[in-house]
């Protein structure tokens, strides 16, 4: 942030056109820098004029401007401190939600090879029974009774540690889903720091800093312009750098130079446990109920929060937008300060009854101060709304690739209502209002409430709302055949 925000010194102890050529790709603040020294280094005297303009006005607007620049970056700073315990946050419970999947897969397996064992041992005790009731039988004994014993100890055993291994494996199936899931929302979390977040973070410390230093060089500008106009070569020099003063440009060249820091890291990758080859999020019973709840929970919960992040972003752009007129009022033309009818006198008591006076700067910097406040805190809670709302998409996209949920239904009957309109439009005959009013009824609330009762029901009472549902779009879907068949 310093290299960033401060200007860079050359190694030589005076500044020289050599040392500038040096390095070209320089950001456009220290670019003005340096041509601020370049035209100091020309001057040989100051102006009495000059000089209090130099002591009124440009020197206090450096001092805002340095003050403006520690204050935006401790800001910053604190904002991405903030983040970096959100991502170690998050990492933490996706290493959390990894080794509890590893657990129950570990355990899913030792009850594994416990029924195969429990399979072996039934197997080979049979035998063993069968070998001894033939021999018995051969010699004239019997001993069934003792056999059937034996025979339903063992499966016994196997049905125990059967129901064992069923237990073992649906908790697996749930903590890799759980895996999986957070596994999403990691990476989409940690890609959005790097892509989105680190730029804002970055134009947050930038906030009003080329605005301001651009109003104090043209304060610079007015008065150099003013004093002496054999200057002007190397004041439109200054005057260029200054228009070309870029945010995107330098925050693209800031980057692009530290390119290793800002870069966004590999994604996490699915870490398999032990040979399981299960790699995507299980939709199969018993887990599909749960998981379909879940979906429909996660994309109501995100319908809300956009919207919520959606006015807070609204708020972020109006408070922007109020914060940049602040730092934009074209105060810097001082030309009326050298007209030749005024002393110096006169010159310092219209610098001291201008914007800059300290009645008007102490209420001007209170408000800016505030409103930067306002933006920060406007533009923490945007930061944990949207970081909130990639984690739940993230899950959200998964459980909709994975569940496979399509609108059919609804599509069949859209386009059965189209084709109705065509057709009427084609014959000349208006659709009735009963069947307008009917098929609008069921589009627009049969699946709201289906959707709804759903969210909170049973498997079975869910089972019985789809078959509700499919039977509301069936009438529809009738609605639209009959007054077909009546148009033909």
């Amino acid at each position: 942030y310093r290299y960033y925000l401060k200007p860079h010194i050359c190694t030589n102890k005076v500044f020289s056109p050599q040392c500038f050529r040096k390095d070209q790709n320089l950001i456009s603040t220290v670019n003005c820098w340096y041509l601020v020294l370049d035209q100091t280094r020309r001057e040989s005297r100051d102006h009495a004029t000059l000089s209090d303009i130099y002591n009124n006005n440009v020197i206090v607007r450096l001092a805002h401007v340095g003050e403006d620049v520690t204050r935006l970056f401790k800001k910053s700073k604190d904002t991405g401190i903030q983040m970096h315990e959100e991502l170690v946050k998050v990492t933490n419970e996706l290493y959390t939600v990894m080794k509890t999947y590893h657990m129950y897969h570990s355990e899913s397996l030792s009850a594994e090879n416990k029924l195969k064992e429990a399979e072996k041992q039934e197997e080979k005790h049979i035998g063993k029974v069968n070998d001894i009731s033939a021999g018995l039988l051969r010699h004239g004994h019997d001993e069934r009774p003792q056999r059937r014993s034996s025979v339903r100890k063992m499966e016994k055993m196997k049905e125990k540690r059967q129901a064992k291994y069923f237990e073992n494996k649906l908790k697996c199936t749930k903590a890799r889903n759980d895996y999986l899931l957070n596994l999403a929302a990691t990476n989409a979390l940690v890609a959005k720091y790097y892509i989105h977040d680190v730029s804002d973070m970055l134009d947050c410390c930038d906030l009003g800093y080329h605005a301001s230093l651009a109003r104090t060089m043209r304060t610079y500008l007015s008065a150099e312009y003013s004093l002496e106009t054999s200057r002007h070569e190397g004041l439109d020099l200054l005057e260029g750098a200054v228009d070309a003063m870029d945010i995107r440009g330098d925050k693209l060249r800031f980057m692009d130079t530290h390119s290793q820091i800002f870069c966004p890291p590999a994604r996490f990758d699915y870490q398999p446990h032990m040979g399981d080859e299960v790699c995507q999020v299980s939709a199969q019973q018993p887990v599909q109920t749960e998981l379909l709840m879940r979906y429909h929970q996660l994309q109501s919960r995100l319908a809300t929060l956009k919207i919520e992040n959606e006015e807070v972003k609204k708020t972020l752009d109006a408070t922007m937008t109020t914060l940049q007129d602040m730092l934009t009022v074209e105060d810097f033309d001082v030309s009326e300060a050298f007209q030749h009818s005024q002393s110096t006198e006169s010159v310092k008591s219209a610098s001291s009854d201008s914007y800059m006076s300290k009645a008007n700067t102490a209420k001007r910097r209170a408000n800016q101060q505030e409103t930067e406040g306002f933006y920060f805190t406007k533009y923490k809670e945007y930061l944990n709304g949207s970081n909130l709302i990639v984690k739940l998409q993230a899950k959200h996209d998964l459980l909709k690739q994975t569940l496979g949920e399509g609108e059919r239904a609804e599509y069949g009957t859209t386009r059965g209502r189209r084709n109705v309109r065509a057709r009427s439009q084609d014959s000349g005959q208006p659709i009735p209002v009963v069947v307008e009013s009917c098929i609008r009824y069921i589009n627009l609330y049969g699946r709201f409430i289906f959707t709804n009762l759903s969210s909170s029901l049973c498997h079975k009472e869910y089972v019985i709302v789809n078959f509700l549902q499919m039977l509301s779009f069936s009438f529809s879907a009738f609605v639209l055949a009959f007054y077909e068949m009546e148009l033909a």
